[in-house]
């Protein structure tokens, strides 16, 4: 097993949106990956995009259980609004699909001790084709507000990647100005995905509390390695910029969605996700999710580590073709020493794999040792010295994961 160059994972220095919010990762539920942009209410009632089917996601995040394991945010995705806006310049939701408005919609969700995010696009129009935020952001900013929306996500179709840095700030600037505490989700990074080198990350975290960097996750175990395997690539550039109030964001959970991932497939997603401090923001139908999935996406032990307050977002640090090791830092810690979460991975599709290392090979030096625990199975493994050779056992397409917490 290849043994990848360790970097010290101490507290990241860079300096990021300071709004005070998303002090862990957003936690919630979206629409966009499940019902897309279903605009056709007669055809597909239960599954379109319009206010019953927030409501409804807010009543099943409160009586499964989703509240109080952390989940707390609804977000609206696209084609929520009118093909124009009014006379005054402002947006309007579709008058059929939302017709008590979006504030009511907010009052709906705050009653709930929920919030309620909402989508935009900095360009001229959305990417589906709804009126986008250009030449209208401090309106724009200021109808959210008045709405009492509790974060946006603004994405990046029909706008120049030079009008990136430009623009994301722009809006940032424009929702302080509110004096409403929204959280900001930007596509900037994303929309260079192909030019690496120009992403300014310290930048972008001084105007977004988290930003997506990758392609959309879809409904499948493909699309879930290519996600890894670019955080792979380029963690050394993530992990320095990622923290409280400031988060990479490698897209939905879509643990539950029907004809996608393996129960072992979708612990990889969530055990990964964890390990990384992402945005635990589902997109599935919480309506009629399979309880397989439903007990993964709940396990508090996992949910801890994502959101550990630290914020440490963790590093690959073994890995071969088959497999990696991955390792984050999480509390409780003792001076310099820290407790930590494992994540090992098996990417092969039909082998089973017996991974082994020495807790030293993956920066694990305290010298009274690690209590460790299975999170997925709950089972206590002991007591493990740094010199001590641990063994996971991984299934095919599977992962294991572990809490090591300092004795």
């Amino acid at each position: 097993m290849k043994i990848l160059v360790l970097i010290a994972l101490l507290p990241s220095t860079a300096l990021g949106l300071d709004n005070g919010l998303a002090r862990t990762p957003p936690m919630g539920w979206m629409s966009w990956t499940q019902f897309r942009c279903q605009t056709n209410c007669e055809k597909h009632p239960d599954d379109c995009i319009n206010e019953k089917l927030y409501q409804t996601m807010a009543d099943r995040l409160v009586s499964e259980g989703y509240l109080d394991a952390g989940y707390n945010h609804i977000h609206i995705d696209d084609c929520w609004m009118e093909r124009s806006r009014d006379a005054d310049g402002r947006l309007v939701a579709d008058r059929t699909r939302f017709p008590s408005g979006i504030k009511a919609l907010s009052k709906y969700m705050h009653d709930r001790n929920l919030y309620l995010g909402i989508y935009e696009d900095w360009g001229n129009k959305t990417c589906a084709g709804y009126p986008g935020s250009e030449g209208h952001v401090e309106i724009d900013a200021q109808t959210f507000a008045d709405w009492e929306c509790d974060y946006l996500k603004l994405d990046g179709c029909h706008m120049k990647q030079s009008e990136q840095g430009v623009g994301y700030p722009e809006m940032e600037k424009a929702l302080n100005a509110t004096g409403r505490p929204i959280m900001y989700s930007c596509e900037w990074p994303y929309y260079l995905i192909d030019e690496q080198k120009q992403i300014n990350y310290t930048a972008i975290a001084q105007s977004c509390n988290l930003w997506r960097n990758f392609n959309d996750v879809s409904n499948s175990w493909v699309s879930i390695l290519s996600t890894m395997a670019f955080y792979d690539a380029y963690q050394n550039e993530l992990i320095d910029v990622n923290g409280p109030g400031q988060w990479n964001d490698p897209d939905m959970l879509v643990i539950g969605m029907k004809d996608g991932l393996t129960v072992d497939q979708a612990k990889v997603q969530m055990s990964v996700w964890a390990i990384w401090s992402a945005p635990l923001i589902m997109s599935n139908d919480l309506r009629n999710i399979d309880p397989k999935f439903k007990e993964i996406l709940l396990n508090r032990d996992v949910i801890a580590i994502d959101q550990d307050p630290m914020g440490k977002m963790g590093r690959l640090m073994l890995s071969n073709d088959n497999t990696g090791v991955y390792v984050k830092p999480v509390m409780p810690r003792e001076v310099s020493d820290t407790s930590f979460a494992i994540a090992v991975v098996n990417k092969h599709l039909f082998t089973t794999y017996t991974v082994k290392f020495a807790l030293n090979k993956v920066g694990m030096n305290r010298a009274t040792g690690y209590q460790i625990k299975d999170l997925w199975s709950g089972q206590d493994m002991g007591i493990f010295k740094p010199t001590d050779t641990f063994t996971a056992n991984v299934p095919a397409t599977g992962v294991a994961m572990f809490k090591a917490t300092i004795v």
